[in-house]
C-alpha cells in the first residue's frame, strides 16, 4: 500500500465526521431560533469566518514547512506563530469593540453590535488554536490529528447547540462558543508544552524567516477571501436580516466536494510537477485531462441530482420557512460544476502565483464593481448570479492562460467530448429521478433515498453504456463491488 494513503485516509476520516457533525449545527438552529435570530447568527459567524481567515497572515500553515525542515527549531516555529495569531486576535478584538455600532450598520442590522465583543473573543481564542492539528500532521501525527478534529468539531457543536436548546437565546450560544475555545486553548499548551517542553520558546530571527515566508501570499489570501464573501455581506446590507438569513440557507455548500477536489488537485499536481520538470507537455495534458474527467463523472451528475432534489433537500434541513432558499440553492449548487476544473492547481504548478492573484482580483472587481445592479435586477438571486459570472470569468482566464502554458489549442486543452457525454448521462438519469420525485409520495427522507438511487441506477448504466470509465476504472468499480460479496463467500465457506 502507498505510505501516503493511509495517513490521508486517517485524516479525510477525521476531517469527515468533523464536517459531518459542524454541518448539523445551522439544521438545529433553525428549528430554535426565528428567521431574524437565524439571520443575526449568520451575520455574526459571517464575520468571524472573514477575520478568521485574514487574520491567521498565514502563520499556522507556515508550520507546514518550518516543523519538517527544521525540526530542532520546531518549539520556536510554533510559539512564534501562537504569539502572533494572539496579537492579530487581541488587534480584530480591539477593532470590533471601538467599531461595533458601524459593523452593525454595516451589515444592515443594529441588533448585531450585541454581539461582535464576545465572537471577537471566540475569534482571539480559535485563533491561537489554529496550529493544534498542524502541529500534529506536521510531527505525523496523523491519527491523533484525526482524533481531534472529529473531538473538536463535536464538542464545538455541543458547546453551541446545547445552550441554544436550553436556554433558545444567541448570547447563550456565544458564551458557549467561548468555553469550548478555552477548553480548546487549555489543551492546545499542554500538547505544547508536552510535546517541545524546553524547546517552546519565542525567537525573533525565527519569526522573520516566518514572515518573509508568507506575508507575499497573505494580500492572495485576503483577496480570495473578500471575494469569497462580498456576495453575502452584500445582500445584508441591501435587504437586511431576514432576507439574509434565507439566503445564507439557499447558499449551502456540500462539504463532500472539498473532500473529493482537494485530495484530487493535490494528486494532480504532484504528478504534473515531474512531468513539467522533465519538459514532457503531452504527459502534462493527460493528466490534466485525466483529472477533469474524472471529477467530472462524479461533479456533474451531482450537480444535477441537486437541483432536481433542491426542494426535498431545503424543506428537510430547513423546514417550510426557508422555502423561499429553494432557487438561491438551485443557483448555487453550480459551484459543484466549478469543482471539476481545478485550474488554480495546474497555475501553482507552473509557479503562475500572480497570475492567481491577478484571478482573485478580477473576481472581486467583478462582484463588487457589478452586484449592486444584478440585485436590484434580480433580487436576491443576483447575488448568486454576480458570483457565478465572475468564477466563469475568472475560470476562462485561468483556461486560456493554462493553455499557453501547456502549449496546446482550445479543442486540446478540455476532454470536450467526455465531459458532453457526462452532461447528457447526467441529464438522461435525471428523468427517471424525477418521474419518482412527482409520482411517488413519501416522507422526504425515503423519497430522497428513492430518488438518490434510481438516479445512481441509471447514470451508472448510461455511464458504462457510453464507455465512459477506462478499463481501469471498470476493473476497479467492480472489485470494489465485488469485495463485499466475496467477503460473505469466505465467511460462509469459513464456517
Amino acid at each position: 500500500m502507498n505510505t501516503s494513503f493511509k495517513p490521508t485516509l486517517m485524516l479525510i476520516a477525521g476531517r469527515t465526521l468533523a464536517f459531518t457533525v459542524s454541518f448539523f449545527i445551522p439544521v438545529v438552529l433553525v428549528r430554535v431560533f426565528d428567521q431574524e435570530m437565524f439571520g443575526t447568527y449568520k451575520q455574526v459567524f459571517l464575520i468571524y469566518m472573514i477575520l478568521y481567515g485574514i487574520a491567521q497572515l498565514g502563520m499556522a500553515e507556515s508550520l507546514y514547512y518550518f516543523i519538517p525542515q527544521r525540526a530542532a527549531d520546531s518549539g520556536r516555529f510554533v510559539l512564534n506563530s501562537v504569539v502572533t495569531l494572539g496579537l492579530a486576535g487581541l488587534a480584530c478584538l480591539g477593532a470590533l469593540a471601538v467599531f461595533s455600532s458601524n459593523i452593525a450598520r454595516w451589515l444592515g442590522n443594529p441588533g448585531v453590535a450585541t454581539y461582535v465583543v464576545p465572537i471577537g473573543i471566540f475569534l482571539l481564542l480559535m485563533l491561537m488554536t489554529a496550529i493544534l492539528e498542524i502541529s500534529m500532521i506536521a510531527r505525523k501525527q496523523y491519527r491523533r490529528a484525526a482524533y481531534v478534529y472529529a473531538i473538536s468539531d463535536l464538542a464545538r457543536s455541543l458547546f453551541l447547540i446545547v445552550p441554544v436548546l436550553l436556554l433558545k437565546n444567541l448570547e447563550w450560544l456565544l458564551a458557549g462558543a467561548i468555553v469550548f475555545a478555552t477548553l480548546r486553548l487549555f489543551y492546545t499548551l499542554w500538547y505544547l508544552r508536552r510535546e517541545f517542553g524546553q524547546e517552546l520558546a519565542f525567537h525573533w530571527p525565527s519569526l522573520r524567516r516566518q514572515l518573509l515566508y508568507v506575508l507575499p501570499f497573505e494580500m492572495a489570501i485576503i483577496v480570495e477571501i473578500l471575494q469569497a464573501n462580498y456576495h453575502q455581506y452584500a445582500v445584508s446590507a441591501h435587504f437586511g436580516t431576514v432576507v439574509f438569513a434565507i439566503y445564507s440557507v439557499g447558499c449551502l455548500q456540500l462539504p463532500f466536494v472539498e473532500f473529493v477536489a482537494g485530495p484530487a488537485c493535490n494528486v494532480m499536481m504532484v504528478r504534473m510537477a515531474d512531468e513539467v520538470r522533465e519538459g514532457r507537455n503531452n504527459n502534462v495534458l493527460a493528466i490534466w485531462h485525466d483529472t477533469t474527467r474524472k471529477l467530472g463523472l462524479i461533479f456533474i451528475p451531482l450537480f444535477v441530482l441537486l437541483v432536481i432534489s433542491a426542494r426535498e433537500i431545503i424543506l428537510l434541513l430547513f423546514t417550510d420557512r426557508y422555502a423561499a432558499a429553494i432557487p438561491i440553492f438551485m443557483l448555487s449548487a453550480a459551484v459543484v460544476l466549478v469543482a471539476v476544473f481545478q485550474t488554480d492547481g495546474v497555475l501553482r504548478v507552473y509557479a503562475q502565483m500572480r497570475f492567481i492573484f491577478f484571478l482573485n482580483i478580477v473576481r472581486l472587481g467583478v462582484i463588487a464593481g457589478m452586484i449592486g445592479w444584478f440585485l436590484s435586477a434580480f433580487g436576491i438571486k443576483g447575488a448568486v448570479l454576480i458570483t457565478l459570472l465572475a468564477t466563469f470569468i475568472s475560470k476562462s482566464f485561468a483556461v486560456v492562460r493554462a493553455k499557453r502554458l501547456m502549449r496546446v489549442s482550445v479543442a486540446r486543452i478540455l476532454p470536450w467530448g467526455s465531459l458532453a457525454a457526462i452532461s447528457v448521462a447526467s441529464a438522461a438519469a435525471a428523468l427517471p429521478a424525477w418521474i419518482v420525485k412527482t409520482q411517488v409520495h413519501l416522507p422526504f427522507i425515503p423519497l430522497l433515498v428513492l430518488m438518490g438511487t434510481v438516479f445512481a441506477i441509471s447514470y451508472a448504466g448510461l455511464v458504462l453504456g457510453f464507455g465512459l470509465l477506462s478499463e481501469g476504472e471498470k476493473l476497479a468499480v467492480t472489485g470494489w463491488l465485488r469485495r463485499p460479496v466475496l467477503v460473505k463467500i469466505r465467511e460462509v465457506e469459513g464456517s
